[in-house]
């Protein structure tokens, strides 16, 4: 008979894995990642059939995660620059708040593990981002573009912007519009 699952140890796997890889990398073993989380390596697979299995959950988990904050409470009835202005804040935020998060995402967005399944999953997850910035750009001198190439343009942009503010916290939210300022003009062209 197979024990059930108790939802805080899977969470606790989770987040030690996530931690794992983000120093570590992909190749952490899930001895380790057992062990950060309290578990033994073999409750581990009790949760996730396989390390791909671990690491595919992972990746849609934090995407999910990062995308559900980023659109918290965006009013319905705003413009779209504010929409996207408090879409932007709240993302960065994230990223700054959770750097482990963030270095394990970027190191599980380029896994071969992870499946087309998970790229969808978190494609759903996300698809009022893309409709968000749809909308922004109408009009503007990025409406042509692939939508793809937008949302790598806007990522950059957020990459640089949140590796300068957790360098320099004290211009946090100044370093936010600045850059938002930017993919403003960029996208809408206003």
């Amino acid at each position: 008979m197979a024990r059930p699952r108790n939802e805080d140890r899977r969470n606790a796997i989770l987040s030690a894995a996530t931690r794992a890889i983000a120093s570590q990398g992909l190749g952490a073993p899930t001895a380790v990642i057992a062990k950060e989380a309290g578990v033994s390596n073999g409750s581990l697979f009790v949760y996730f059939d396989t390390k791909a299995v671990l690491l595919n959950e992972l990746y849609v988990a934090l995407k999910t995660e990062m995308a559900t904050t980023a659109l918290a409470g965006i009013p319905a009835e705003s413009e779209p620059r504010e929409q996207l202005l408090q879409m932007w804040t709240q993302w960065l935020h994230w990223a700054t708040a959770g750097p482990e998060k963030r270095r394990a995402l970027a190191q599980l967005q380029v896994s071969d593990d992870i499946t087309a399944d998970s790229h969808q999953a978190v494609y759903s997850a996300s698809s009022a981002i893309a409709d968000l910035l749809e909308r922004s750009r109408a009009g503007g001198p990025m409406q042509d573009a692939p939508l793809s190439f937008v949302l790598t343009l806007t990522n950059a942009i957020a990459e640089t912007t949140i590796d300068t503010v957790i360098r320099e916290p004290a211009e946090a939210e100044t370093l936010i519009r600045v850059a938002f300022d930017a993919i403003w003009r960029v996208v809408a062209g206003a």
